[in-house]
C-alpha cells in the first residue's frame, strides 16, 4: 500500500511523490515517479552514495567546490555534505518541484539538504550549462570546480529524456572537463552495465579512470542488483 504525496505536471511528464511500505515492521520507501517508470527510490541507495564517497575518496585538499547534476532523493548531496572537507556544493536539478519538495521537508533528507549553508541548491538544466563558457556556480561561473557528480539519466545509453543522448559524447564531456580545476574528479552513476564506448571518451579527457562496482542486495532476485561509478581525473597539467 502507499500514500500519494504529491503530484507534478512536468516538461518531461507526470511526476509523482510517494511513499509505500512492504510490511509493517518495515521503514518507509519513498519513491519519485516519472510517467509509467520508477525515477528513483530509497530502497536502493548504496550507488548514489557511493558516487559521493568515491569521488571525495580521489580528490585532495579542503573547502572543495563540488557541483551535483541532478538532485533527486538527495542521498548524494547528503553523503557529500558528510565530507568536511566541502566547503560549497551547487545542486543542479531541472524540475523545480524536486526542488520544492526538498526545501517543503516533504522528502525525508529535505531539512539535511535544504538547510545546510554550504549547499546551494538551483534550477536549471545541467546538460544546458554545461555546454556554456564558465562554471556551474551563477554567482561565480568564472570560478572552477573541485568535484563534479551526475546522477541524472539511468546510464549513459538509458536516459530519462532522449535530449540527453548527445551529453555522452566526446563534445559534451570534454566540456564538463573543462569546468574542472586541474587534478579534479569526473563521477558518474549509472544502472546499466559498462558502457566501453563511455570509457573510452572518459580516457580521451582524464587520467586514472576507473570503473567501480557498487553492488547490493535486493528482495527480487537471488543475486545482488549493482550501480557502477564511472571516475577520472583531471591531468594536473590541463587548464
Amino acid at each position: 500500500m502507499f500514500e500519494e504525496l504529491a503530484w507534478e505536471n512536468t516538461p518531461i511528464g507526470e511526476l509523482v511523490l510517494r511513499r509505500r511500505r512492504l510490511r509493517l515492521e518495515s521503514e518507509d520507501i519513498w519513491e519519485i515517479k516519472l510517467n509509467d517508470g520508477y525515477l528513483m527510490s530509497s530502497q536502493f541507495v548504496e550507488g548514489e552514495i557511493a558516487l559521493a564517497d568515491l569521488a571525495l575518496a580521489t580528490v585532495d585538499g579542503n573547502d572543495l567546490d563540488v557541483v551535483i547534476g541532478g538532485l533527486g532523493l538527495g542521498y548524494t548531496v547528503q553523503a557529500t555534505l558528510r565530507d568536511e572537507r566541502v566547503g560549497k556544493l551547487t545542486v543542479i536539478e531541472l524540475i523545480p518541484q524536486v526542488i520544492a519538495w526538498h526545501r517543503r521537508h516533504l522528502l525525508p533528507l529535505g531539512e539535511a539538504v535544504a538547510g545546510d549553508r554550504r549547499c546551494r541548491l538551483r534550477e536549471g538544466d545541467f546538460f544546458t550549462l554545461a555546454k556554456k563558457v564558465g562554471g556551474f556556480d551563477a554567482a561565480d561561473p568564472d570560478k572552477l570546480h573541485d568535484v563534479i557528480l551526475i546522477d541524472i539519466d539511468h546510464s549513459t545509453t538509458h536516459f530519462i529524456d532522449p535530449a540527453s543522448a548527445s551529453f555522452y559524447d566526446a563534445d559534451a564531456i570534454a566540456a564538463i572537463i573543462r569546468k574542472l580545476k586541474p587534478d579534479g574528479v569526473f563521477a558518474l552513476w549509472s544502472t546499466d552495465a559498462e558502457d566501453g564506448a563511455f570509457v573510452g571518451v572518459l580516457h580521451a579527457n582524464l587520467q586514472d579512470v576507473r570503473v567501480e562496482r557498487v553492488e547490493f542486495p535486493t528482495p527480487y532476485r537471488d543475486e545482488p542488483a549493482f550501480n557502477l561509478i564511472y571516475i577520472g581525473r583531471k591531468p594536473a597539467s590541463c587548464s
